[in-house]
């Protein structure tokens, strides 16, 4: 009895020889009660628990970050756009005559490796035709202004790939935004690639050619293109995320409205998309008079080329008068939105979105015009075509304000 009392309830567990226990193991199970076990084992299990489970991230507080973010992402790739425009403006494009994804990070730093980069660019056909005259700190010149577009698109690159690897490592991505953001990350890589394959097409020997060198005008629009469809993407995702949805009375003037804006939209991007081959074609500098086309209005050499369908994309007056009735188009095409709208019982916001469209559809003819009339000079014209991004984004954010809410 008196042994019972000293060990406090503890039972005496014999365990035979040769069993493998240890004596201090013997001695831990022979003090510890069972009570006591039990409640060691019950505060492990929670302790455990404890260290496994992750607290839910509000869908608010995700929205909001991932909504942020796909909106620097898309300032940063309209910044790309407008630094590409100016590189192909200042004909820097071909100064740089090859592609190392990590190896090119690093520009020259001695006059030995300035000299030598030099060197490498005078075997290439813009230095043999256009600028077999120039010294090596004009070489500089364009050298930077194309590493700089190069060096802002690994950027781009990084802004998406990185936070998309952390955002989805911490469940801040759905299914849905999964698949967008790996669509996202996936032409931003598509893009560095075509942007290369531009390049190329500028620096290959045209033997059947006297023109001056340039970069491709098709490849050059699908570079474009696909910065275009990149930047439209990621604006479009964060908006959905950022800004609530109006709940509009789905009538008949609404439905009409809203194609109508669709419409527009389409028709604002295909006079971005020709923009390209203006730009690539240097169709700017053919006709620099306006209204008329020289003394006409529909000029002479409108279908000099044969086959006929050749001179939408490669002769630079029938680009040119293209792009006139593109943008003609478009800004009508957004006047008479505009007016419709007033036909329309809207949300303040949106009625802001279709006043904005209104003032730089006008604003971009402006600048385009006068970039015609004073032979495309570098300021003006790199103006214009970040004008016609935010003309677009506009449009982006009018169809937003108008879309369907979800049943």
């Amino acid at each position: 009895m008196l042994l019972r009392i000293l060990l406090g309830g503890a039972r005496l567990v014999l365990v035979p020889r040769g069993s493998g226990v240890s004596p201090c193991q013997q001695c831990l199970r022979w003090c510890r009660p069972p009570q006591a076990r039990t409640q060691h084992s019950a505060v492990s299990e929670v302790a455990s628990h404890s260290k496994l489970a992750v607290p839910p991230i509000p869908n608010a507080v995700r929205d909001r970050t991932v909504g942020r973010w796909l909106l620097i992402c898309s300032g940063t790739v309209a910044g790309a756009v407008a630094l590409g425009g100016i590189t192909r403006l200042t004909e820097s494009g071909l100064s740089m005559v090859d592609w190392h994804l990590v190896r090119e990070m690093k520009p020259p730093q001695t006059q030995q490796e300035w000299e030598a980069e030099f060197q490498k660019y005078q075997q290439f056909p813009e230095f043999k035709i256009l600028n077999h005259d120039m010294t090596l700190t004009e070489f500089r010149f364009i050298w930077y202004m194309e590493y700089s577009h190069r060096m802002w698109g690994r950027l781009v690159g990084l802004a998406y790939i990185i936070p998309a690897a952390y955002f989805w490592r911490k469940g801040y991505l759905n299914r849905s935004l999964k698949s967008r953001v790996l669509a996202l990350c996936g032409l931003v890589c598509f893009q560095g690639l075509l942007g290369w394959y531009m390049v190329k097409s500028g620096l290959e020997e045209k033997t059947d050619s006297h023109d001056i060198p340039r970069v491709s005008q098709y490849r050059l629009a699908a570079h474009l293109g696909s910065a275009l469809v990149l930047y439209c993407s990621s604006l479009w995702t964060g908006l959905s995320l950022l800004l609530p949805q109006h709940k509009l009375p789905e009538t008949h003037q609404l439905l009409r409205l809203r194609r109508f804006t669709y419409g527009t939209a389409g028709l604002v991007f295909l006079t971005a998309i020709s923009g390209a081959f203006v730009a690539g074609l240097d169709a700017g500098l053919v006709y620099n008079s306006f209204p008329k086309m020289g003394e006409r209005w529909i000029p002479d050499d409108l279908l000099a080329f044969s086959p006929r369908l050749k001179n939408f994309f490669e002769n630079p007056t029938t680009v040119q008068f293209d792009h006139r009735i593109l943008g003609i188009s478009s800004v009508t095409a957004i006047t008479g939105l505009y007016l419709l709208s007033r036909k329309i019982p809207l949300p303040r916001r949106t009625r802001m979105a279709v006043a904005s469209l209104l003032a730089v559809a006008y604003l971009q003819v402006g600048l385009g015009i006068s970039t015609l009339l004073l032979y495309v000079p570098t300021p003006l014209a790199a103006t214009h075509q970040s004008g016609s991004l935010i003309l677009l984004s506009v449009a982006l954010w009018l169809i937003h304000e108008l879309r369907r809410m979800p049943k």
